[in-house]
């Protein structure tokens, strides 16, 4: 029959001593398994965060570059628009000049009293085929009333020969035509309400228009954004 040995103070001490390591023991190891625990759980959530953040900084960083490019496309389009309207306006500005210069030596015409003559009888007489009217008045410089009179019968032969018409040709003697102006002649029929403006200012105008193409062409070259030419 086994004895009940009452323990006496050092072995009781002693007991209580390994109870306490044992405890501590499975304290700690209870304490490393929460702490790789908790480690595993802050890297796996740290590492999600990191991806998190790091797409949105990828995304980011793509806005800011297509930002940054359209921003680059605004720049350089509104450079090019720029240079372009600059060459424009030069480009026109060199055209004017040219048509002011033409329109100057314009007045150069009626200094040659011989050529000066044909063109006004030629004026004329291209004028009234254009009207093709019976009775016809003919606006002009003041100065150029001579010369007028002078052709007049001629430009009536010629017309009443071709056409075989009769035509009336009167002189405008309230009306003239400005004195600084190239000469030439406005001739109109209905009490006015049909013209034929032929002076110099007016074919020069009409020849602006007409061939300007070829005069851009002449001076600047083949537009190269220009596919048909006919």
């Amino acid at each position: 029959m086994a004895s009940n040995k009452a323990l006496n103070d050092d072995e009781v001490y002693s007991e209580m001593r390994k109870m306490v390591a044992f405890i501590k023991q499975e304290a700690l190891e209870k304490a490393r398994e929460i702490k790789v625990k908790a480690d595993e759980e802050f890297n796996i959530e740290k590492a999600k965060l990191v991806r998190q953040e790091a797409i949105s900084i990828d995304a980011a960083f793509e806005r800011k570059v297509k930002q940054a490019d359209v921003q680059r496309r605004i720049a350089q389009s509104n450079s090019i628009n720029k240079s372009r309207m600059t060459l424009l306006v030069a480009r026109q500005q060199m055209l004017d000049n040219l048509f002011a210069e033409a329109r100057t030596k314009l007045l150069d015409v009626a200094k040659d009293e011989k050529r000066y003559r044909k063109f006004m009888h030629d004026a004329l007489l291209q004028a009234t085929y254009r009207l093709l009217e019976a009775e016809v008045a003919v606006q002009y410089r003041k100065e150029d009333k001579k010369v007028l009179e002078s052709v007049v019968p001629e430009v009536k032969k010629q017309y009443e020969d071709l056409t075989g018409q009769n035509i009336v040709i009167s002189l405008v003697e309230n009306d003239h035509l400005p004195a600084d102006g190239a000469g030439g002649v406005i001739v109109s029929s209905h009490g006015g309400r049909i013209k034929c403006n032929n002076t110099p200012e007016a074919r020069l105008a009409i020849l602006e228009e007409e061939m300007l193409p070829q005069i851009r062409t002449k001076l600047f070259g083949n537009s190269p954004n220009r596919k048909f030419f006919n």
